[in-house]
Order: C-alpha cells, then sequence, then structure tokens
C-alpha cells in the first residue's frame, strides 16, 4: 500500500510541476496544434496551441511508479512492465504521428495504415510477451491464453490449441489493443474530455485488481471460505498501484488543461492511454468487461462507424451533425465545458456498472 501511494503522489506532483514547463518549452520550439478546416469552427481558436502533452503524463507515470518502487524497495512485476511497454510503445507510435504532422505544417501525419502497422507492431509484441514470460519462480507466464470477460472463461481457453490457440490469443490480444487505442484517439477532441474519462477508468482499474489482490489464490491472498472464487493474476497489487499512478499523472495534467487548455496531449497521449486501458484489461483478465470500463469511449467510435456506414448506404444522408459525438452536440449549441462534464459522468456511469458486474460475479460465483 505504501508503495501503490507514493507511487501516485509522486506521479501527481510531477504531472503538476511540468505540465508549465512543457507549455513554455513547446510553445518557444513551435510544436503547436493543427486544427483541421472541416471540423467545428470554434475550434479554430485553438490552433497553435502546443500539442504533444501526452509525454508528460507518460514520464508523470514512469518516474512515479519507479520512485514509489524505489521507496518501498519493492521490486517492478513483469505485468506492469509489460504493461509500460505498451503504454510507451503506442505512445512512441503517437509521437511520430504528431512529431510529422507539426514538421509538415498541417492536421494529418502518419497514413492511416502506416499509424495502425505501428500499432500492430507495438500490440503482437505485447502479447507474444505476455504469454511466454514467466511471472514467478512457478514458470508460469504472466498470462495464460484463455479469454476472459470479468474472469477467465473456461471454455474460451485456447491452450488445447496449441500454437494455433496461441496464434489466435496474440490476435485478440492485438485487436483489443489497437481498438482501445484509436477510441481514446477518437475521444480525444474537447479540452479535458479524453482525460477526464480516462482517469474514471483508472479508478475502477485500481478498485479491480486492488480487489483481486485481496481475493487472490496466492499465498497471503484470499480467505480459506473464498478460495473457490479467487483470482490467479500475477501481481495485482501492483497493477492497482499501475492505475493509481496513471490516475494521478492524469489528474496533474487536467488541472492545467480543463477548458481551455494550456496543451493537448496529442496522439502520443491517446494512444498512450488506450493502450493503458487494453493492457489493464489483459493483465487483469477481464477482456470484455473493458466494453463497460472504456463504454464512453466505444460510443464515441461508434458514431464514427454508424455516420460512415449509414451515409455510404444512403448516398450521403447523415444520423449525426458531425462525428465523433462530441461535435455532434457542439453543433447542436452546447458549451464545450457542457459537453466534457456530461460525457464524463457517462464514462463514470460505464465504470460503476463494470466495477458493479465485477463485484457481483464474485458474489454469486461458484
Amino acid at each position: 500500500m505504501l508503495v501503490l501511494l507514493a507511487s501516485a503522489a509522486i506521479a501527481l506532483l510531477v504531472s503538476l510541476l511540468a505540465t508549465p514547463l512543457f507549455v513554455r518549452g513547446f510553445t518557444r520550439i513551435g510544436w503547436g496544434q493543427f486544427i483541421r478546416d472541416d471540423g467545428p469552427q470554434t475550434h479554430h481558436v485553438k490552433r497553435g496551441t502546443p500539442t504533444m502533452g501526452g509525454l508528460i503524463f507518460i514520464v508523470a507515470t514512469l518516474v512515479g511508479y519507479f520512485g514509489g518502487k524505489l521507496i518501498g524497495q519493492d521490486p517492478p512485476t513483469w505485468p506492469v512492465l509489460l504493461v509500460l511497454l505498451l503504454i510507451v510503445g503506442m505512445g512512441a507510435v503517437g509521437f511520430v504521428d504528431d512529431f510529422l504532422k507539426i514538421s509538415n505544417q498541417r492536421s494529418l501525419g502518419l497514413g492511416g495504415w502506416a499509424k495502425v502497422a505501428g500499432q500492430l507492431v507495438v500490440s503482437v509484441l505485447f502479447s507474444v510477451l505476455a504469454i511466454t514470460v514467466p511471472a514467478g519462480p512457478d514458470g508460469r507466464p504472466v498470462v495464460d491464453v484463455t479469454i476472459s470477460g470479468v474472469r477467465d472463461i473456461p471454455w474460451l481457453d485456447l491452450a488445447p490449441w496449441g500454437a494455433v490457440g496461441g496464434i489466435l490469443f496474440v490476435l485478440w490480444i492485438t485487436i483489443i489493443n489497437v481498438s482501445a487505442a484509436n477510441a481514446v484517439n477518437v475521444t480525444d477532441g474537447l479540452d479535458g474530455l479524453a482525460t477526464g474519462s480516462t482517469i474514471v477508468a483508472m479508478v475502477g482499474y485500481a478498485f479491480i485488481a486492488f480487489w483481486q489482490s485481496n481475493q487472490s489464490c496466492r499465498p497471503g491472498g484470499s480467505a480459506e471460505e473464498n478460495l473457490y472464487r479467487c483470482y490467479e493474476i500475477a501481481a495485482p497489487l501492483d497493477l492497482a498501484t499501475l492505475a493509481a499512478t496513471l490516475c494521478g499523472a492524469l489528474i496533474g495534467f487536467l488541472w492545467w488543461n480543463t477548458s481551455p487548455a494550456q496543451i493537448f496531449m496529442g496522439d502520443v497521449g491517446s494512444l498512450a492511454l488506450g493502450g493503458a486501458l487494453a493492457g489493464l484489461a489483459v493483465m487483469t483478465d477481464t477482456h470484455l468487461l473493458l466494453l463497460l470500463i472504456a463504454g464512453l469511449p466505444i460510443i464515441v467510435t461508434g458514431s464514427v462507424i454508424v455516420q460512415r456506414a449509414y451515409f455510404k448506404a444512403t448516398g450521403g444522408k447523415r444520423v449525426f451533425l458531425m462525428t465523433p459525438l462530441h461535435h455532434h452536440f457542439e453543433l447542436k449549441g452546447w458549451a464545450e465545458v457542457t459537453i466534457v462534464v456530461r460525457f464524463w459522468i457517462i464514462a463514470g456511469l460505464f465504470v460503476a456498472a463494470g466495477v458493479g458486474l465485477f463485484y457481483f460475479e464474485w458474489t454469486i460465483h461458484g
């Protein structure tokens, strides 16, 4: 618990103190945001706002986590190191995209397929390591090749399929990673929207991982009368520490970036946050529960898919005034801060439903 609190506090402090420094530095070197011409007209006043602010909370998370470990004299664990790899890797893809936008003086960076290719490389590397690296002295890998809902689903255990099962599992995890990263990327369109909704999701994962630690099948975990419904998760308390650390880093970032934002997170930030969500879902064996924990980004992304499909099917008609969904409400005349706060509430309700379902499953399991 000391490591968890120390890591979160350090990340919060680093993010709070570093954000103004990054703003001044990025402004000086001209790393400003470009706004697409076909977006809402109200967004054009944001042109030139410093971007790539996701670097701030990525650095704050790394400093917070390893700083807390140093204070508690507790070694890092493989599950968290792999999630950090996913965060940094996805962030690196976003960094290249953002840098090309700045260098080319336009609102488009990497081509669509190039961006997806980068995400695929990072996701496959993460997935392969997750099912091959031993998590402890017993030699078991960090995760087993079983698709999970709220916990592993026995009839979706792919291990009996041998190498084919391993390939299918890597494909499944890659789909989760790429989908989550792009969902958060699409949601990052208003000041504080993606940051606030991800904070709520991280609170949810901190609770889930902390509960799994208290109900672990490993020594010192679940009470004997609850062993029949314990969780076979590697390093759940450390996963809770990472979720809390990310939460602290994002709160510090959000302090400076409620409307009007002083620095945008950019793709480096949104892709990293999507990776964090997916990584925590994988490591806590709650794959399908991510549909609720990341409910808001999924709805926002769904609005884009529905709009495009309906547009093509009807020869030019639209369901929404503009997508992603938050732009629809902007064009209806809602104030930006109103949309953001209401979407935060929706995100919170989804996370509450996800955590509630997680706990309800534990109460009836067996």
